[in-house]
């Protein structure tokens, strides 16, 4: 029932901020986002509570898939609310928020996976900064596809009134990159803090988790640089950041899907 509530809370935002970036609804503009920064911000702080008591269990942290897909979605709406400070951007958070609705349907279908008890708080502290990377870079992953798209309905013509719901094109690019070079100093945070607390990456299934991590942190370190000393930018960049992505994504939910689904385990 919570998640319900959550997940209604975070499709109004996005009705309302999608409302007020179209010219038919020019007239209610002020209306219509002070009720989808309300309705975001309300949905935040209760899925920030929530997760918060799923995860933090009386006999250790609980990382389940479910409870990571959630963390991202809780990234997705605040990155989202943070983004829609600029007027341009909020047909994105629109988009963002409801895909942070969608993420917290799977809390309702958690299995049954044993928490992580008797692992050191550094252990722990490495798991919820590898999981805030993954959100971080997951946001990024949608807004590359953003601009891709919007790339591609530029390059063909596309005129109608939606196009209010896209930014200017170098409005998301600055975005995009805004939140790679966050989520690449979190990744490396993330790896380093690994190399550091984790004992033995073979004996805890890990190895080939840190194996694409590394592709993956590679890739996203190729970009910033690139951005920072060569101004890369359009398909190129974007190809790049959905390549490193997909990397993390196997890295990190294919080894959560094996772990908990086949193995019946959680990390640790």
């Amino acid at each position: 029932m919570f998640q319900i509530t959550i997940l209604l809370l975070y499709l109004l935002a996005a009705v309302a901020f999608a409302m007020s970036r179209l010219p038919k609804y020019s007239r209610q503009e002020r209306l219509l986002l002070a009720l989808a920064t309300a309705f975001a911000t309300i949905g935040i702080a209760l899925h920030g509570q929530d997760l918060f008591v799923q995860m933090n269990q009386a006999n250790g942290l609980s990382v389940s898939l479910a409870g990571a897909v959630s963390l991202i979605g809780l990234q997705l709406a605040l990155i989202g609310l943070v983004g829609a400070l600029e007027p341009t951007l909020r047909g994105m958070t629109a988009g963002l928020l409801f895909l942070a609705a969608v993420a917290t349907i799977p809390m309702d279908m958690q299995p049954d996976v044993p928490v992580t008890s008797g692992l050191s708080w550094q252990i722990q502290a490495h798991i919820l900064i590898a999981m805030f990377a993954y959100g971080l870079l997951t946001a990024g992953a949608i807004v590359a596809i953003y601009a891709l798209i919007q790339d591609r309905r530029l390059k063909a013509g596309m005129l109608s009134s939606g196009n209010q719901l896209f930014a200017p094109l170098e409005t998301t690019e600055k975005m995009l990159f805004s939140v790679t070079a966050a989520g690449f100093s979190v990744l490396l945070l993330a790896v380093l803090s690994g190399f550091a607390f984790v004992e033995d990456l073979f004996a805890q299934h890990l190895a080939h988790k840190t194996a694409f991590s590394l592709l993956a942190l590679l890739l996203f370190g190729i970009l910033v640089a690139g951005r920072m000393f060569a101004g890369w930018r359009g398909r190129r960049a974007v190809y790049l950041y959905l390549w490193g992505f997909a990397f993390l994504c196997i890295a990190y939910f294919g080894a959560r899907y094996v772990l908990e689904e086949l193995l019946n385990r959680s990390w640790g």
